[in-house]
This record gives structure tokens, sequence and C-alpha cells, in this order.
């Protein structure tokens, strides 16, 4: 038995039974587009919280349900921890201008929108120059399988390591959709930071928020000096099919948006 049917199981019972929360579904497109803004501004409060934001810098973006063609991103300048719904603007995969009136920054656009382009299950992508990524992209090399958390990405990440600089061509923005060409969840973008994938908002950002915190624990144990013991491949992977899959995937980000939206009821203006 899979773990959605699981899940779907512990949610029958009558009353008082336990009800786990589950990924939406619309019949207007409208109201789907909306929801979609206000998990993504709330993403953006998010990454403020966790201190992710450094500038000019950081991008995440959502496909738009009722012209697919298009994502919605963050407006350049504008703090993440100020970023509310109606700030967003639409982009074409030509660059051009859908909806807002705001600049976007142009690495945003090289990146998000060749990967959104050439993968059309990918639904969001979330990027930052986060602290802890950032060190650990220095190494050039991919995380090992140390914890459990960490078993999420194990055989399902790579790194980027052709570093041109700011990304300003096209060219280099396609080099990074390649790599996600095999199914990876996220990449670590070498002497630059961290991007991750996923089918929906939530799914994106909690896989970058768990990849933020893999970098961190890699870092700790590294630094402690001494020998360390990986998770042998064979439970990595069991445990990787469980705590990656969509459904939990999902499911993480839900306390930590419930949490955010708390904080910043104006998210949703």
């Amino acid at each position: 038995m899979d773990i959605l049917s699981q899940v779907k199981m512990s949610t029958v019972g009558g009353e008082g039974a336990a009800k786990i929360p589950m990924p939406p579904t619309f019949n207007d497109p409208l109201e789907q587009r909306a929801y979609i803004k206000h998990r993504l501004a709330a993403a953006f409060r998010l990454f403020a919280h966790y201190q992710f934001d450094d500038g000019l810098a950081g991008h995440i973006t959502a496909r738009d349900p009722i012209e697919p063609d298009t994502f919605w991103v963050n407006p350049v300048s504008l703090h993440f921890s100020m970023l509310r719904a109606s700030d967003l603007v639409r982009l074409d995969h030509k660059g051009q201008l859908v909806e807002g009136n705001a600049f976007v920054n142009l690495a945003a656009f090289m990146i998000h929108s060749r990967i959104h382009a050439r993968h059309q299950h990918i639904h969001s992508v979330a990027h930052a120059h986060s602290p802890q990524g950032r060190a650990w992209s220095a190494f050039g090399q991919p995380l090992q399988p140390l914890t459990q958390d960490g078993c999420v990405f194990f055989e399902r990440h790579r790194v980027f390591s052709n570093f041109n600089g700011v990304v300003h061509q096209s060219e280099e923005g396609d080099a990074i959709a390649d790599h996600l060409a095999d199914g990876s969840i996220a990449l670590i973008l070498q002497n630059h930071g961290l991007l991750s994938v996923g089918k929906d908002v939530d799914s994106a950002v909690s896989l970058f928020v768990q990849l933020e915190r893999a970098c961190e624990t890699q870092l700790m144990v590294q630094a402690a000096g001494h020998d360390f013991q990986p998770i042998n491949p064979e439970v990595a992977r069991k445990t990787r099919d469980f705590t990656g899959s969509e459904l939990v995937v999902w499911g993480n980000y839900q306390p930590q948006y419930e949490m955010i939206t708390r904080l910043h009821p104006d998210l949703f203006e």
C-alpha cells in the first residue's frame, strides 16, 4: 500500500476521526489562480523569516493555471518580508510582462522561464542564495545521506558545476534546465546557491527548506572533524520513497504556511 492510500484510509472513520490536510482541487480556474498567488506570497514571507533573502538575489515562481505558458514571480527590489499577493507579476516564456507593472530580476527570468518551458510537470521553482546552501555550494559536491531528512535528496539532486557568473543568457538557463531532465528535484548551483522544483509552490518551497537544512547538517558534520557514517544506499532509498513522496513533501509545508500566514496576514492583500 502506498503512502497516499494509507493517508486516505486514516481520514475514514466518521465523526471525530483525524482529518489530515490534502492538496485542494479546483473547479474555478480563477479561484485556483488566487490560491496559487497566496501560496507564493506566503513562500516569500517564509524565505524572509528563515533569512534566505539577500539583496536582489532569490526568486520563486509558480506556473499560471489559466495560461500555463506564463508564470508568477516577485518584482525586483521588493523585500521578501513585504511582498503581498497583489505585488506579484506575470511573465511569459519570452520575457513579456503579461500582468503587473514592476521590473523582474533578469536572472529570475533566464533561469525560471527555461525550466518552466522545458519541464511541463514542474509548476514551481525556488532559488535563493541561502547561507548554508551558498556555503556548501563552494564544495561542488552532492550531499550525502547523513540523516533521515536528508534522504529526500538521495539520488534525486545534482550539482550544476559550470558557474559563469550571474545568469544573463538563456543558454545558461537551458543548461540548468537540462540538469533537471533526469527527474531531479533539486540542484546545488556551484559557487552560487540552491534550487528546488515541485508540482506546486508548497512542494518546491518545502524541498528548498529541507535542502538548506541538509546543507547545514553536512557542513556541521564535516566541521566536527571525525569519521561519520552515511546511511547505506538501500536504506536511504527506502527512506526517500517515504519522506520524498509527493504527499509528504507537500504536507511538510503546511505547518510552515499556517505559521507564516498568522504572523503576516497582510500577505493576502
